[in-house]
């Protein structure tokens, strides 16, 4: 089976492009995919995260391996794509290149039949033009009054006061160590 996917790049414009892919080709391959359709040189690092249906971040899978214990963690070339996508999951997050953040959503927008002769992975649509900068991220935190509170220890400027002017160590018995 093919799988055919829309990349939406997170921007204002409308830029994506819509790339068939066979379901045993692996994540490792949709990345080369991806980076190919949009014209990157392929030499920064990359990660797909899997996300909920309102596209909310969830599990990381990188490039490489960068557990404590080689082996450890999973990478892009250890999943089919039929193992993290089908008609009921069907959107993954790429980011591309972790310092410009170049943030993708790929939606698995169909399952179709492999058509004979055809090259896979192949990009069949493409709308818009890459911007030279990616679109900077915003990260917006709840705003509660009460969460930079809970450190609050009730001390005023008065309560400082004790603090104030006298540099002597000798009050408190330290004396001996310095001699």
């Amino acid at each position: 089976m093919v799988y055919k996917f829309r990349v939406i790049l997170d921007t204002e414009e409308d830029i994506f492009r819509d790339i068939a892919i066979l379901e045993e080709d692996t994540l490792e391959d949709l990345h080369n995919a991806i980076y190919n359709s949009f014209g990157f040189d392929g030499m920064e690092v990359a990660s797909f995260y899997t996300c909920d249906d309102t596209w909310n971040q969830e599990d990381e899978i990188p490039m490489f391996d960068t557990g404590d214990i080689p082996g450890e963690q999973k990478t892009m070339s250890d999943y089919q794509l039929s193992d993290i996508l089908d008609k009921e999951n069907t959107k993954i997050i790429y980011v591309y290149d972790f310092i410009n953040m170049w943030t993708f959503l790929v939606e698995l927008a169909s399952i179709e039949e492999v058509v004979a002769g055809n090259i896979y992975p192949e990009t069949i649509f493409s709308v818009g033009e890459m911007p030279a900068e990616a679109m900077k991220k915003h990260f917006i935190a709840d705003e509660d009054e009460n969460e930079y509170n809970e450190f609050e220890d009730d001390l005023d400027e008065e309560d400082l006061d004790m603090f104030e002017g006298d540099d002597n160590f000798e009050d408190y018995g330290f004396e001996e160590n310095w001699n």
